[in-house]
């Protein structure tokens, strides 16, 4: 790998941004041609500051429900996985069938959905996440098992699993693995600014990029193109160069708009009925060592018959800064997040805000916690930690286990395209402004799928749902306590033409011939699902389709 571009050089292709969608895009172009000449194009650093000029001028208009954009992404060789906590999950079926809710916003189709799960096992090899089996209905080994005594499958389902990448860091990861190939230049330190306008066959040749360092402006020429530098980089860069549309009658009207994230919180327990011990709380393992973990999920038939949202519901700890949880070792961990040096070594600003709420509260009583359940309050986050921290294969995450059979519920819900939280410029054609809110529908389908689990494990003689609030409180709670802006999608959507959308099926933007976006930024739904392993999917099958043309 080169460090430097040569911009006498046409390079066959040209990459914008090194998240993991960028370096898979990359290393699986070069590997189909060794003999194509790639240059891969980072804004961030190898000792990237702690502020930089891009994230400052994002505006977030709604601090509530959106973090901030240095909670969401990261500038440098690995983008966003540098905080990433390794979740890699599918899209579903049902989020590709266009139900009510979504009023005519899902532009993609179950057709392209089969098309991709052929670059599922390539994804997994880049991902490190082990077999691309995502259902233990699938796995010999653990078909039989259960959540918990007496529940069975219905309209919901015990057996989806999430998967856990091992190179949550891609940076880190194939740093060296990019340095081996020859035909790859790896240009850090420098933003994407200007396209040239395309030709009368729709062709792009140069990108202006300017080194933030010294401000200096370079020509990049090269005969294919891709935007994967992130939903708020990638549209940006897109609303700053409109001139890329000109062969088309108007800018795609879709372009920065419907914008989605994810509903996420908790709202309510789980109290099941069987024996303690039989409850599937924590972490599954495969026999290569991978790790995978079960949630509930609603059929596809009951989603779409009811017009509801797709959503995840999974066992977790109760929360960690209210002490009433009486367990030591909760609030040996709590003290520990809520340390102001410790704390950021632990956690990324977003992962641990989903732990600790922002609350500092009851220091005397997590004291008093940790004394009582002494010496468990301190072996267990130390047994944690060294599996956590310590070992290649890293524990993904805590989850303890409880002897009244009582979890909390962590709730990861759908979206719906709403044409209002878009992503816009400032007078200044610079500053990237950011709306977002939830909507009625969002939260309604929340609630309505918590009912749906409390009967069915009513039903079941499984267990029952206890709520954290009363009925008519609960929409409140959930518009107070979702946070997301981190699975960000929806802004430069995929639809079969550019009144619907920005890109089409291939990801070629539309008014171009060789101007590509590989960015979650085109997933027309955002699923139950964060994005980034399918996103993978795409990237894996961009570049196999980049080869052939």
């Amino acid at each position: 790998m080169k460090s430097e571009f040569d911009d006498q050089v046409i390079y066959d292709l040209c990459i914008i941004g090194s998240g993991p969608a960028g370096i898979i895009t990359a290393l699986e172009y070069s590997r189909l041609d060794p003999g194509k000449r790639v240059l891969l194009i980072e804004y961030g650093i190898k000792e990237q500051p702690v502020e930089n000029d891009l994230d400052n001028s994002i505006q977030n208009t709604n601090p509530i429900n959106h973090h901030d954009p240095y909670e969401c992404t990261n500038k440098g060789l690995g983008g966003s996985s540098a905080t990433w906590g390794g979740r890699c999950v599918m899209y579903d079926e049902v989020d590709f069938i266009d139900r009510p809710a979504l009023s005519g916003g899902c532009t993609w189709d179950s057709a392209l959905f089969d098309e991709t799960k052929k670059y599922i096992p390539a994804a997994a090899a880049y991902f490190e996440c082990g077999d691309p089996v995502f259902n233990l209905n699938d796995m010999p080994e653990f078909s039989e098992t259960k959540i918990a005594d007496n529940f069975r499958e219905g309209v919901v389902t015990d057996s989806v699993v999430e998967r856990w990448s091992m190179p949550t860091r891609f940076g880190t990861r194939y740093e060296k693995e990019l340095a081996e190939r020859e035909n790859l230049t790896l240009l850090m330190g420098y933003e994407a600014r200007d396209f040239s306008e395309p030709d009368e066959s729709g062709n792009v040749s140069l990108l202006k990029v300017r080194n933030i360092s010294t401000k200096n402006i370079s020509e990049v020429s090269a005969k294919k193109f891709v935007l994967s530098a992130g939903t708020q980089e990638t549209t940006r860069i897109l609303l700053r160069n409109l001139q890329l549309f000109n062969s088309l009658q108007e800018v795609p009207p879709a372009l920065g708009k419907y914008y989605q994230g994810h509903l996420s919180g908790k709202i309510a327990s789980v109290v099941f009925k069987g024996e303690p011990k039989n409850i599937d709380y924590g972490f599954l393992r495969n026999a290569d060592g991978s790790y995978m973990r079960r949630r509930f999920q609603f059929t596809s038939k009951y989603l779409v018959d009811n017009n509801l949202l797709n959503t995840a519901i999974w066992l977790d700890n109760p929360l960690y800064f209210d002490p009433v949880h009486k367990s030591g070792a909760m609030s040996f961990m709590y003290l520990a997040m809520i340390t102001p040096i410790l704390g950021k070594k632990l956690a990324p600003p977003a992962i641990a805000h989903s732990i600790t709420k922002g609350e500092v509260k009851g220091v005397g009583k997590h004291i008093l916690n940790i004394i009582k359940d002494f010496p468990g309050s301190l072996i267990t986050p130390a047994s944690i930690f060294y599996k956590r921290y310590c070992l290649k294969r890293k524990l993904p995450g805590v989850f303890l286990y409880s002897p009244k059979n009582n979890y909390a519920l962590h709730f990861h819900s759908e979206q719906i395209p709403f044409e209002g939280n878009r992503m816009e410029l400032g007078a200044d054609g610079e500053k990237l402004i950011i709306h977002y809110e939830l909507t009625d529908t969002d939260i309604n389908s929340v609630i309505k799928l918590h009912d749906t689990l409390d009967k069915w494990l009513r039903e079941c003689n499984c267990g029952e749902l206890q709520y954290w609030f009363k009925e008519d409180e609960l929409f409140d709670a959930i518009k107070k306590i979702s946070k997301d802006g981190i699975h960000q999608s929806g802004t430069t959507r995929i639809a079969d033409s550019s009144k619907e959308g920005v890109v089409d099926r291939d990801l070629r933007l539309w008014g171009t011939k060789n101007v590509f976006v590989c960015s979650s930024s085109v997933f027309p739904t955002s699923g139950q699902a964060n994005p980034t392993f399918y996103l993978g999917v795409f990237a894996v099958r961009l570049a196999n389709h980049l080869n052939k043309i």
